[in-house]
């Protein structure tokens, strides 16, 4: 560590584009930065829109890499971490870790504080890379996980032989993700009417969101409840052309408005009745999270970390979603009572306040960070 006991932590990702992790990140950084920490980030690829949220923006660098492996990655990178002087190095699934690992002479020079925000993909499930994963968490100083329901399923994978796995729940500004004062005001400021009855999605264009089998619920339920809107939050991702199609091909597309990436989340999930988030593998929702501070219940696949958070009936309805039947009827059913959507929301709201505080979450990476540096 630096002689000023000053930490300074150098994040390794992919990118700063938007998504649940890099917001993570960022609000990690605005948290500690200034306040004993120094906090940096390196971006493999590009930077991203995110990284103009980060404390200080014109730090954040991109490493040049392209398809593939780069060993061009790994010298800049090496060499902007003994530039900046970091004490830590903080990557992020597994991609990153490869090159922070590479960085760092296996972990040798500087300590590596490694996050894992998700289950392990089926792609990852191989030997070959369920073998690559466990050799590399050994070199890291610590391991974290944002649920304990991770935390399980990387111990079942045989990831943690020596017990490096921490839990660090997300959590959430529930300032800037409070309740609608008036929930038609809310709808009508987004162009909705303010009767409508509005089920929401936020997240990136990817295929383990399940956006498509939402779209085939949408349908089977549209023509029963015709003040029904869907609105769809989020950009970007491996799977955006296709989806953005099949937006534009819906035969309610009168009535599914997909408002793209939005810095001011709060106005739009205020606007909704039930967020739905039917993710096929989460590790802990950030967006599940913001929807509860905002008191709107959640309806979501019993993924990971959901059940950790959601009581179901209670502050919010869990269920084990298997096709776009299930879920159209998972919809409607809270939809019909809306008494049961206000009580879950105010319980939902209660949950984040007393679990899921920004300052909780900050305290995890204080300590993180500083054990990692001693």
């Amino acid at each position: 560590m630096n002689a000023s006991s000053e930490v300074r932590v150098l994040h390794v990702l992919d990118s700063l584009a938007p998504g649940g992790l890099e917001n993570g990140v960022v609000n990690v950084a605005r948290r500690l930065h200034g306040d004993g920490f120094k906090i940096e980030a390196a971006c493999l690829r590009f930077r991203g829109d995110f990284a103009e949220r980060m404390p200080e923006p014109d730090k954040v660098v991109v490493m040049g890499k392209t398809t593939g492996f780069s060993l061009k990655a790994v010298l800049a990178l090496r060499k902007h971490m003994l530039a900046t002087g970091a004490d830590v190095l903080h990557s992020h699934n597994l991609g990153t870790l490869i090159y922070a690992v590479l960085a760092t002479l296996g972990g040798r020079t500087h300590p590596i504080v490694h996050g894992e925000h998700g289950q392990v993909q089926k792609q990852d499930l191989t030997p070959k890379r369920l073998a690559q994963r466990r050799w590399l968490f050994k070199l890291c100083q610590s391991v974290h996980v944002v649920s304990g329901g991770l935390k399980v399923h990387l111990q079942e994978l045989g990831f943690d032989p020596q017990d490096k796995i921490v839990v660090t729940p997300n959590g959430v500004d529930s300032q800037r993700f409070s309740p609608a004062e008036d929930k038609a005001m809310a709808k009508q400021a987004l162009g909705l009417p303010g009767d409508a009855v509005v089920v929401g999605i936020v997240g990136r264009l990817v295929a383990l969101k399940r956006h498509e089998m939402l779209f085939t619920a949408f349908e089977k339920l549209a023509p029963k409840w015709p003040k029904l809107r869907l609105l769809v939050v989020g950009d970007g991702g491996a799977d955006r052309e296709r989806l953005i199609e099949a937006m534009k091909q819906h035969p309610f597309v009168d009535r599914l408005i997909w408002a793209g990436h939005q810095n001011d989340l709060a106005k739009y999930y205020r606007a909704m009745d039930l967020l739905a988030a039917p993710s096929e593998i989460e590790g802990l929702s950030n967006a599940v999270l913001e929807g509860m501070a905002c008191a709107v219940p959640v309806l979501a696949h019993s993924a990971c970390g959901n059940a950790e958070v959601i009581e179901n009936g209670l502050t919010g309805f869990l269920a084990d979603i298997q096709d776009a039947d299930m879920l159209a009827d998972c919809i409607e059913a809270p939809l019909k009572d809306p008494s049961l959507l206000a009580r879950c929301g105010a319980g939902a709201r209660e949950t984040v306040l007393k679990r899921y505080s920004m300052e909780a979450m900050a305290d995890c990476y204080r300590k993180l960070y500083r054990d990692a540096a001693a």
